[in-house]
């Protein structure tokens, strides 16, 4: 049976904490790093990361007596395929769809509009550069 590569909330904020970190952290490095006030226990982290592990997004790594943990996947890529998800469920797969969705909704205020236009512009020149 394939891992399973959809993350939990609790997934997303571990790995987070282990991309933030860098490296290969430790549970209790990716606890104080994530949870610094105490929000969750370390066997809860310890728990999640070895979920993380066998779903493959995590390789544990054993020094000693403590493991440590190397993401599989960047990021990036996980962000990517999570919208993928998103847009195919919600959107009909429309990024244009997505997009005045989160325009019309009301959640942004005129300066992220400004901000998103002015990336839309650089991107848009972009593109018009690289076709000439």
């Amino acid at each position: 049976m394939p891992a399973r590569r959809k993350l939990t909330p609790v997934e997303w904020e571990i790995m987070e904490a282990v991309w933030e970190l860098g490296g290969s952290p430790s549970v209790r490095e990716v606890l104080e790093h994530a949870f610094p006030a105490g929000a969750k226990a370390y066997t809860t982290v310890q728990t999640t990361m070895n979920t993380l592990a066998k779903k493959g997004m995590l390789r544990p790594r054993k020094k000693g007596l403590v493991n440590f943990y190397t993401p599989t996947r960047s990021r990036e890529d996980m962000v990517k395929k999570e919208m993928k998800g998103i847009l195919s469920r919600i959107f009909d797969g429309s990024v244009p769809a997505l997009a005045n969705y989160l325009i019309r909704s009301g959640g942004l205020s005129a300066e992220e509009i400004e901000d998103i236009k002015k990336d839309l512009d650089s991107r848009a020149r972009e593109l018009k550069r690289k076709k000439t």
